[in-house]
């Protein structure tokens, strides 16, 4: 969990820094992605923990991570809002709902793609070994007669 909130700190620095410094928000589009993804790699850790019937984590630790990122989440949007174009904060969370659906979408196509992989494992498994007591079955039954 530290370790998310410390690349969403170093990722919010230097987003930070170079708007500070009079750079456009699209020059730091990579820690701004960086940021997002620690955020969601955080939020996700601190799901699974209470998800966890062994949750044994610092729930006060976790809750102000947690606040941590929203308090920086709300200063990009401030720089969004001031220093980019007009409706880019709109967008942008616009754009995140529907990147965050695709990834959910395509998690699931994989599960179901390992899922279907298993299956037709197990069932080719099954003819395998039903095919070789036949053919044993036969051998038998021509030895013995």
């Amino acid at each position: 969990m530290l370790a998310e909130l410390a690349a969403a700190n170093a990722a919010f620095s230097v987003i930070k820094t170079a708007i500070q410094n009079g750079k456009e928000i699209s020059a730091v589009g990579s820690q701004i992605a960086a940021f997002v993804g620690s955020k969601e790699d955080l939020q996700k850790k601190v799901q699974k923990k209470k998800g966890s019937a062994f949750h044994q984590g610092n729930d006060f630790e976790e809750f102000m991570a947690l606040e941590a990122i929203k308090e920086k989440e709300e200063e990009l949007k401030q720089f969004m809002i001031y220093c980019g174009r007009p409706g880019l904060w709109n967008d942008w969370i616009k754009f995140q709902a529907e990147a965050r659906v695709a990834r959910q979408q395509a998690m699931k196509e994989q599960e179901q793609r390992m899922h279907d992989i298993i299956e037709y494992t197990v069932i080719g498994v099954i003819v395998v070994a039903i095919s070789v007591l036949l053919v044993y079955g036969i051998y038998l039954a021509k030895v013995y007669n």
